[in-house]
């Protein structure tokens, strides 16, 4: 089935264009305002599999490109998620790139330009893209918190696609359609997040994410007291702090 996305401007045809084009994407925006939902779905459309790393400052150049192991007495070298995305032309999603070892980043500047190649050093060859990969990338460029910023020599090699939480009436029918709550708590919740999202003095590390509306609806839907279902999905999602608990839970109440 199609994953469900909902267009709330012109990010489809930019994609569209995008992928004819053979152009890297760059999409930014706050946690949970529809980036990989967007990825998914664009995926489908093209017809293309979609490979996701989510990555961290763990995560190592050969975590990703791949390595030899030892099976059997043999020595035999596994594919890493990027390689396999470029043999078998797949769509490359790379989660949070920003939070990446930078050994990791210079490994993929040759496949975010012309020359569309990975360089596999440890088997002394390059791959050319397979037709129909797409390198894409996604970070949240310092919202709410201070994520590292991507350099302008990998910033510069994307077309970019700015997201942000959708216009109320657009989330509400969001929420709605991922939900199968009704329209009245859709419009509830969303209200609730507009007034947590205005609230900078509460100082959140993140806001009131369209994920986590979808996710207090989906409870409430299920049979679970609304108040009961914005606390355990929305307000212990984005503090652990007692008295910042207690604020949004009384909005949460007030809403509901």
């Amino acid at each position: 089935m199609k994953p469900y996305y909902r267009p709330v401007g012109a990010e489809v045809e930019v994609f569209r264009h995008a992928y004819a084009q053979r152009l890297p994407l760059l999409v930014k925006g706050p946690t949970g305002c529809g980036k990989s939902r967007f990825i998914e779905a664009m995926a489908h459309e093209v017809g293309r599999p979609l490979v996701t790393v989510a990555c961290n400052e763990e995560t190592s150049a050969a975590d990703l490109l791949g390595r030899w192991l030892v099976k059997g007495g043999d020595t035999q070298w596994q594919d890493g998620p990027v390689t396999r995305a470029v043999r078998e032309g797949a769509i490359l999603y790379l989660d949070e790139v920003a939070e990446a070892r930078e050994d990791v980043v210079v490994v993929l500047h040759p496949l975010a330009d012309h020359r569309r190649e990975l360089h596999l050093d440890r088997l002394a060859t390059s791959l050319a893209a397979t037709e129909g990969f797409m390198l894409v990338a996604s970070y949240n460029p310092g919202y709410r918190r201070g994520f590292r910023e991507l350099k302008a020599s990998t910033r510069q090699r994307f077309v970019s696609l700015r997201f942000d939480y959708p216009a109320a009436d657009v989330e509400a029918e969001i929420v709605l359609a991922e939900s199968g709550a009704t329209a009245a708590v859709a419009k509830k919740l969303v209200a609730l997040a507009a007034k947590v999202r205005g609230l900078a003095e509460l100082g959140l590390g993140e806001t009131v994410s369209t994920r986590l509306l979808i996710g207090a609806a989906r409870l409430i839907a299920s049979g679970l007291p609304p108040r009961e279902a914005c606390r355990v999905a929305v307000v212990e999602s984005l503090t652990d702090d007692a008295e910042t608990a207690t604020v949004l839970q009384d909005l949460a109440d007030l809403s509901l």
